[in-house]
């Protein structure tokens, strides 16, 4: 009792100190991903703000293109003899955007700032300035300068450099804080999505084969929703983007292992019960052996010299018929004395008649008992035959009969049934006698165990010995109700 109530408190307090590490380590986990969730969303109000500051200068860039289309315009149409030198100076500050200028018939006339922008390396590749000026005529319509009378030049520009390099510094930009996103998870499962929520665009800390698998990867995002709601990503004016993750591998684990000790714990515990349990049984087994070979031996002497006073006797007096009796009762002891000199040993089973076994026994016992006790037996057949050792189980039937006799305080009935199965033989035991609790039935045959006031216990736990370390087979209460009678039930396999 001491060693269960230890054990228990054992398993209590280093369940309860390693569920208080596990919430511990738990809400640090969700801390941090709290931290890293909040820290994605600083982020993406950052990219937001500067794709807003890039757009500004992308306009303003628009608005230097148009008043410097405006200024050559200008230039083209006046006929004055006027200051132009604040309009000259606007055309000549044209540093990046790419313009090229035709005349009427859409021939070349004229281009410059191509170098930058469209990687003109040789300024007389007119091929190449044609394939720039069919790209241009795409992207805006061309600004027509007036000359002479109905003769026109057709000026057509391109995507200023700067807002060119600003496009590729957002998309970097972009790039870089998707990247940012995956990378900082850290332990952190995490899966980032377009507004579908069903296309990856990255991901982190998942295994690839989920990845392709549609069906499997439709099943983490809906867990990562229900775990932790998706963290919104509006980059600019484009689409929403969504942030799914769950806990750590690590933070999983750590919730589990609890269970886990639990149950090293429970093996460890029924592993020292079942070594203590052996332990205690073999020493039971040690002391029915020794407390039998002594017995054998103690009364092994007593016999040999009573047999010979029987024969002295036998030769001295006429009442044959006392000493006849006197010769069984000694017979009676030696056979007892046999059986005391088994326990401990494998015995010998033999083929042998049961019913002539509890035959012998019931005859026994009749002639020992109450004459208002009947003891009546029924079999399918006159003979069954079963492996066995004689004596020891003569010495079983004996001592369940004697127990049903002693419970009917010396008037009822006995029944012994005997049923004969395929591969098994039934022997049922039934008494009128006064029951045993449904909460002892198990009980009945532990050592020292008994309802009797002047009773060693002992009885019912040779009984089961006998029919299942020996025999092999099975002996239990198979009904017993109070004050109506108990069924002891006997099992021997045939082979």
């Amino acid at each position: 009792m001491m060693l269960a109530l230890s054990a228990s408190l054992i398993v209590f307090a280093s369940l309860g100190y390693t569920n208080l590490l596990v919430n511990k380590i738990a809400t640090e986990e969700r801390n941090k991903i709290r931290l890293w969730a909040e820290a994605i969303e600083k982020k993406n109000q950052l990219v937001n703000y500067t794709i807003k500051l890039f757009d500004k200068l992308g306009i303003e860039e628009d608005k230097k293109v148009s008043l410097w289309a405006e200024a050559t315009k200008y230039l083209a149409n006046s006929s004055s003899l006027e200051d132009y030198s604040f309009v000259l100076q606007v055309v000549s500050f044209n540093t990046t955007v790419p313009v090229i200028t035709t005349d009427k018939s859409g021939h070349i006339k004229d281009y410059r700032n191509l170098d930058r922008n469209y990687d003109l390396k040789v300024s007389a590749d007119l091929e190449r300035v044609t394939e720039i000026l069919a790209e241009m005529k795409k992207v805006n319509l061309p600004i027509v300068i007036s000359i002479f009378g109905d003769d026109k030049d057709y000026l057509y520009y391109g995507v200023s450099s700067i807002i060119i390099e600003l496009r590729d510094v957002m998309e970097n930009l972009v790039e870089s804080f998707i990247g940012e996103i995956v990378v900082n998870s850290a332990s952190v499962p995490v899966v980032l999505t377009d507004s579908t929520g069903l296309n990856i665009m990255n991901y982190g800390n998942i295994d690839e084969s989920i990845i392709n698998d549609s069906l499997q990867l439709a099943e983490l995002i809906k867990g990562m929703a229900k775990q932790n709601p998706p963290i919104v990503l509006r980059i600019g004016n484009r689409i929403s983007q969504y942030v799914y993750y769950r806990d750590s591998d690590l933070l999983i684990q750590l919730k589990y292992y609890p269970f886990f000790q639990l149950g090293i714990i429970a093996l460890f515990l029924l592993l020292a019960y079942y070594i203590f349990s052996t332990s205690k049984r073999s020493e039971q087994n040690l002391v029915w052996v020794g407390m039998s070979k002594e017995t054998a031996h103690q009364l092994g002497t007593p016999i040999s010299s009573l047999l010979a006073w029987i024969e002295i006797l036998k030769s001295k007096t006429e009442d044959k018929k006392t000493l006849e009796e006197m010769h069984k009762d000694l017979s009676r002891l030696e056979l007892i004395t046999e059986r005391f000199s088994k326990i401990g040993s494998a015995p010998i089973l033999e083929e042998t008649d049961l019913l002539e076994c509890v035959n012998n026994s019931v005859n026994y016992l009749k002639k020992r008992l109450s004459t208002n006790i009947s003891i009546k037996i029924e079999t399918p057949s006159d003979k069954l035959l079963v492996r066995l050792n004689a004596p020891l189980f003569e010495w079983v039937m004996e001592n369940i009969i004697k127990n049903g006799a002693d419970s009917m305080g010396g008037k009822g009935r006995m029944n012994i049934v005997l049923s004969d199965e395929e591969k098994r033989v039934l022997i049922d035991i039934s008494d009128t006698g006064k029951g045993i609790k449904k909460s002892q039935w198990k009980s009945v045959f532990d050592p020292g165990f008994t309802t009797k006031k002047r009773g060693w216990g002992l009885g019912l736990s040779l009984v089961k010995r006998i029919i299942e370390n020996y025999h092999k087979g099975k002996v239990f209460v198979k009904n017993s109700e109070l004050d109506k009678g108990t069924i002891f039930r006997i099992i021997l396999y045939k082979k």
